[in-house]
């Protein structure tokens, strides 16, 4: 059994669904640390959507989840964990343009 740990940086998300990261097929993942940064000045709502491509689905995480400006939120913390299922896309956006920093830990067992 092989263990990862991996995690993503990304500056700027706005508007755009496009995925940030689908976890591997072969793997079970778990999310253990999930963070939103609004870097404007103004108020942004925020919302994270997880897709199941095998099934078809897209489910809500969040979804417009008001974070204030130079505010971070973290969405998962400390002890909650968020298990995700092979072949599952992560998708973050908000109501903003380039309203959003993002800071993601994950651990992939295969």
């Amino acid at each position: 059994m092989s263990t990862l740990f991996k995690n993503k940086l990304a500056t700027g998300l706005g508007t755009a669904t496009t995925p940030l990261f689908q976890t591997n097929p072969s793997a079970t993942t778990t999310i253990i640390g999930l963070s939103l940064t609004n870097i404007t000045s103004g108020i942004i709502q925020a919302s994270i959507q997880l897709q199941d491509t095998n099934a078809g689905t897209t489910a809500y995480y969040i979804q417009n989840v008001t974070i204030p400006s130079n505010t971070s939120m973290r969405v998962v913390t400390g002890g909650e964990k968020l298990v995700l299922g092979g072949a599952t896309n992560v998708i973050v956006y908000s109501n903003t343009s380039s309203s959003m920093d993002l800071v993601a830990s994950w651990v992939e067992i295969s």
